[in-house]
């Protein structure tokens, strides 16, 4: 179990140490934009309110803390159910969604919504949201828990 919290809190420090960096560091909430590789990687700043791509959003401090309080739960329940799991895969997965979790977490504590910063564009196409490390990390890590746990199948 000890790989599932390393992960997670590698990830955390992760992602907030690019939150504090963007935030100010280069004052992104007031540049708004800073090219790092245009069109294909810039850094564009997105308060989110809600969940991905601004799901669920809303102003309202009630939704802000139910927001923390379903994304704590999910943490919690994925904590205690990957322990029945062995798989070094799914522990890894787990210490993934976890650790963006729990950053995306201080970030609706600390500011009120999530800090996105990054944003992808190619071919033509002008992507309008903007990411972060937790998000990365939580996608990867509810990808790798359903590709990873569950029953195994013998393929003899």
């Amino acid at each position: 179990m000890r790989i599932v919290y390393w992960i997670a809190a590698a990830i955390f420090v992760f992602d907030q140490v690019t939150k504090l960096y963007v935030l100010h560091v280069i004052d992104l909430d007031v540049l708004r934009d800073y090219p790092i590789f245009p069109p294909f990687l810039q850094l564009q700043m997105a308060w989110n309110h809600g969940i991905n791509f601004g799901l669920m959003a809303s102003n309202a401090q009630w939704m802000r803390w139910v927001l923390i309080a379903v994304a704590l739960g999910i943490a919690i329940w994925v904590a205690i159910w990957i322990r029945s799991e062995s798989r070094p895969a799914a522990r890894v997965a787990a210490g993934l969604l976890i650790g963006g979790a729990v950053g995306n977490v201080v970030d609706r504590v600390a500011y009120g919504a999530v800090a996105d910063f990054l944003n992808m564009s190619c071919c033509g196409i002008t992507n309008p949201y903007s990411f972060n490390v937790a998000d990365i990390a939580i996608f990867a890590g509810a990808i790798g828990l359903i590709l990873f746990t569950g029953e195994r199948r013998n393929t003899a």
